[in-house]
């Protein structure tokens, strides 16, 4: 016996089905069409890049422990990129003579991670990125905001269902050393303790806490700081609220958009200010859906040249899962429109003209490949989701003429050849 090869794709990816293709391609045209009105243009760029774009760029989870990397026949380190962001850092640098800043970009790259397969995380997913590069200004981070909200608007999910929460590092910096008393050589630590914040029970963040070196009541204080919220912001100085462009926003009428959160920090190392993570609010799906934030230097691993930028990540599996919970999700289109049915082989010429005139008009059409008796021609049809078929017999054929037949009420009627698209647009409108 022959040994064949497993069927199933490698462990953490996925096969995409008609069906399922068909669900993904209509919530990502929403989105596309959003990003668009906005003026953002798509971009794409290589699987493969240098592995040291994501060791110095991306932080040590991913560069240690996620990264998939390779070694081509010249001896070069390459990595299947995990994310878009140093891409984009690259193209934007190499590109920057000839760009007019600010500039609006997106993309839908897949990307690889070598991550434990769970609901919400896989090892290959595609993301939708949106990135602003070249400007300082607050008005980023409200159109960022004002972003988000229009792009789940788009698939459906009302305001209700989700929430933007959003800090900001350097008042986070602040608070933690004027407040909590942490040193500079503790910040990335104590970072990356605020990040995993909600994902442990109290025990073991206070363990974590001690083996960062603060006491106890500095472990109180890192608590009471993180449950704060607004009222956070007026311990902190005054020269660093100022030079907050999250508390623009806050005082801005985009406010409305977007709840201040101290504990939102985010583990991507190139973040500098402005941080924030869209979560889902139902009890059935409690997590974060994406996120993004603001960083000082994009480009810095690339040119001297100083560009700045802000944008988040859509990841596909957490939007997903998102549309699920709310019953949001869309049901596959069907295979076809129209399928145009000869009653006789030799008719198969005159059915692949009239199904040409069809496509013309912009309607869905396929004709039988192997032509089989009407009525099994008519039931494979349904099952494609046809609304209509044309039936091409000798009779209707000699005169100009077609037949009409509409699945969902079994009425046909003979209509003109040249009058066919336009009856067949009404009844699929109808």
């Amino acid at each position: 016996m022959p040994e064949y090869l497993p069927t199933a794709p490698y462990r953490g990816t996925r096969d995409f089905l008609p069906p399922e293709m068909s669900v993904r391609t209509q919530v990502f045209e929403h989105l596309y069409e959003v990003l668009e009105r906005y003026g953002y243009l798509r971009y794409d760029g290589p699987v493969l890049e240098p592995a040291e774009i994501y060791e110095r760029k991306s932080g040590q989870e991913i560069a240690d422990q996620q990264l998939y990397t390779l070694t081509d026949r010249g001896g070069r380190r390459l990595a299947l990129r995990p994310e878009m962001t140093p891409t984009a850092a690259r193209m934007i640098a190499g590109n920057a003579g000839s760009l007019q800043f600010p500039v609006r970009w997106y993309s839908h790259p897949n990307c690889h991670r070598y991550e434990r397969p769970q609901r919400g995380r896989v090892r290959e997913h595609w993301q939708i990125n949106a990135d602003i590069f070249g400007s300082e200004s607050p008005n980023c981070e409200i159109e960022m905001f004002e972003l988000i909200h229009d792009l789940l608007r788009s698939v459906g999910a009302t305001e209700d269902m989700f929430l933007v929460r959003a800090n900001d590092r350097n008042l986070l910096s602040s608070a933690l050393t004027d407040l909590v008393g942490v040193t500079a050589e503790q910040l990335p630590q104590v970072f990356a303790l605020v990040d995993r914040w909600e994902k442990y029970d109290r025990t073991t963040l206070a363990e974590q806490a001690e083996g960062i070196g603060l006491a106890d009541k500095q472990f109180e204080k890192l608590g009471d700081v993180l449950g704060a919220g607004t009222a956070l912001l007026d311990e902190l100085p005054a020269p660093v609220k100022d030079a907050s462009n999250l508390v623009q926003v806050l005082s801005s009428e985009a406010a409305g958009l977007v709840r201040f959160d101290p504990m939102i920090v985010r583990g991507l190392a190139y973040y500098t200010s402005t941080v924030f993570e869209v979560f889902d609010v139902s009890p059935d799906n409690n997590r974060a859906l994406f996120g993004g934030g603001r960083y000082g230097d994009l480009a810095g691993l690339f040119t001297s040249r100083q560009i700045t930028g802000i944008g988040f990540g859509m990841g596909d599996v957490t939007l997903m899962d998102f549309l699920g919970t709310h019953e949001l999700t869309p049901k596959p289109r069907s295979e076809v429109d129209v399928v145009v049915i000869p009653v006789a082989e030799e008719l198969a010429g005159a059915a692949r003209t009239v199904a040409t005139r069809l496509r013309g008009a912009r309607l869905r059409t396929s004709t039988p490949l192997e032509l089989r008796k009407l009525g099994k021609e008519l039931g494979k049809a349904d099952k494609a989701g046809a609304r209509a078929v044309v039936i091409v017999g000798r009779e209707d054929w000699d005169s100009g003429q077609v037949t009409i037949r509409d699945l969902a009420t079994g009425e046909q009627n003979q209509v003109p050849l040249d009058e066919a698209p336009a009856a067949l647009a009404a009844l699929l409108h109808d």
